[in-house]
């Protein structure tokens, strides 16, 4: 199917797989950083560069928080606007 045949239905589904794929790497990054910092913390401050981490970090737990809205938000418009018919053999 290329992006000429693909339905508003097709494209809304690749979209929420899109989602999903940023919402794993997301998670993978927050937990990367804190890690770092944990590691790290006692250096950071003494270079005063701690407010600046913690604002990443603070960033991207509502990058991920947004998407996890967002993943949701859209799951449940892709059931609605899935026919009954294709709901029921999957």
């Amino acid at each position: 199917m290329t992006a000429d045949t693909k339905t508003p239905l097709d494209h809304l589904s690749d979209t929420v797989s899109q989602l999903k794929e940023m919402r794993h790497y997301a998670k993978n990054n927050v937990e990367r950083l804190t890690a770092q910092w944990m590691l790290f913390d006692g250096e950071l401050k003494d270079l005063k560069q701690t407010e600046r981490i913690e604002a990443l970090m603070t960033r991207q737990g509502e990058l991920h928080d947004s998407l996890e809205a967002d993943i949701t938000a859209l799951e449940e418009l892709v059931a609605e606007l899935t026919p009954k018919d294709e709901s029921a053999e999957a």
